[in-house]
């Protein structure tokens, strides 16, 4: 069970390294170098850069030629691991999207009780924004603009992340836990939520909200409306 954002942050199990190494094999079509230890080591440097310059100067903005600057490799260094700003979409968003499934699966997997496994979801996935926002502000804001393939699997993860908290919502209404309320609209309505804290960043640190304070509130609201009344 995760206590709170600082114990959560030391204690992910999957390093950044384990996710590279995974988005490498994945896409060892599309990656011409066969040494992993490299093709990880650059990974991340190519990930790091593109989302460090998609949120100082935008996505579109940003040219191969600012990515080779940024990350300290040539052009045809670059070249071994994406042809064009399309496969580098794809790579950044197939890396978040491996993290945030797992991270879900991870801090959910072990509890019975549907109450904790809610607020397990609902943290986990909180914490995960606030520790990787660069990602996350990122895939929202580029969604609309993602090549067909990529923006079908953006539906995709979108749908399945919904369903983890849709699928806790309802085991908790069959053990008369939650009250008989619409599991995928409430899902829905929880998402939209923890969209709102990595989108509207200012909003809360002027308000001086912690992330563990919002997902404290963020916990409230919903078992308010879902929680069987006594």
């Amino acid at each position: 069970m995760i206590t709170n954002y600082e114990v959560f942050r030391s204690e992910l199990t999957m390093s950044k390294e384990d996710v590279i190494r995974e988005l490498y094999r994945e896409n060892t079509d599309r990656i011409s170098i066969k040494k992993e230890a490299t093709a990880v080591k650059n990974l991340t440097r190519i990930i790091d850069s593109t989302l460090r310059l998609a949120n100082s100067k935008g996505f579109h903005a940003m040219t191969l030629r600012d990515l080779c600057a940024d990350s300290g490799m040539s052009m045809g260094g670059l070249y071994a691991y994406i042809r064009n700003k399309d496969d580098l979409i794809h790579l950044i968003q197939s890396h978040g999207f491996i993290i945030t499934r797992r991270t879900l699966q991870h801090y959910t997997a072990d509890l019975d009780d549907p109450r904790e496994r809610l607020y397990a979801a609902i943290k986990a996935h909180l914490y995960l924004s606030e520790l990787m926002r660069a990602w996350f502000y990122f895939s929202y804001m580029e969604a609309k603009s993602l090549p067909e393939p990529e923006k079908r699997d953006a539906i995709a993860i979108e749908l399945e992340i919904e369903s983890i908290f849709q699928t806790v919502i309802e085991d908790g209404i069959r053990e008369k836990v939650f009250a008989d309320k619409n599991a995928r609209l409430v899902a829905s309505l929880i998402k939209a939520m923890l969209q709102d804290w990595y989108l509207k960043r200012r909003k809360y640190r002027d308000q001086e909200v912690s992330v563990d304070q919002y997902a404290l509130v963020l916990r409230d609201v919903v078992e308010s409306y879902i929680s069987v009344s006594i």
